[in-house]
């Protein structure tokens, strides 16, 4: 059963924060070793843990953390809404402390109330790759999965499900 149906969102940041130095070691024993089946297993936990996590019902994502958005990003979208780059740049977007655009608010201003996006056809390219476990080469994200088990529901079931298959990995 999965982590979203256990706990809340409101106790899944504070779970995955007390689970966080248990998690930081496993990560750190797999970035020195980088296991040749890591994408393997992760990739058939994704599948396992999405067979049970709907994300138009959780959305925790698109309501709390922005993605980066790229120039390609900005000009897909822009055209999705008519605009010109320049006037979505200004409307919806800042540049952060990394130097890249992001949205100016939380939740994503495109996020519908049930859960929807406005511009799914042509959402950034950060949010049609998130979660981010069915990456190659998941051992170059373990810093960014650690941060998201506070965030996706399904990014801590994963994370949880390796620990349970650590002498695989």
């Amino acid at each position: 059963m999965s982590v979203l149906y256990k706990i809340s969102l409101n106790e899944l940041k504070d779970k995955a924060l007390k689970l966080a130095p248990e998690t930081k070691a496993l990560f750190a024993k797999l970035k020195k070793k980088k296991p040749k089946n890591l994408d393997t297993v992760v990739h058939q936990l994704h599948d396992e843990v999405f067979e049970e996590i709907d994300c138009l019902d959780c959305a925790n994502c698109c309501k709390s953390i922005s993605p980066t958005l790229y120039d390609k990003d900005i000009e897909r979208v822009a055209k999705h809404l008519r605009m010109k780059s320049s006037k979505f740049i200004d409307e919806y977007l800042y540049i952060d402390n990394d130097g890249d655009y992001v949205f100016k608010q939380t939740p994503c201003p495109f996020l519908l109330p049930d859960n929807y996006c406005m511009v799914y056809e042509s959402r950034p390219k950060a949010c049609r790759e998130y979660p981010h476990t069915d990456r190659k080469r998941f051992y170059q994200i373990l810093d960014l999965t650690l941060k998201n088990t506070e965030v996706c529901p399904a990014v801590y079931d994963v994370v949880e499900k390796m620990k349970e298959r650590k002498t695989e990995l």
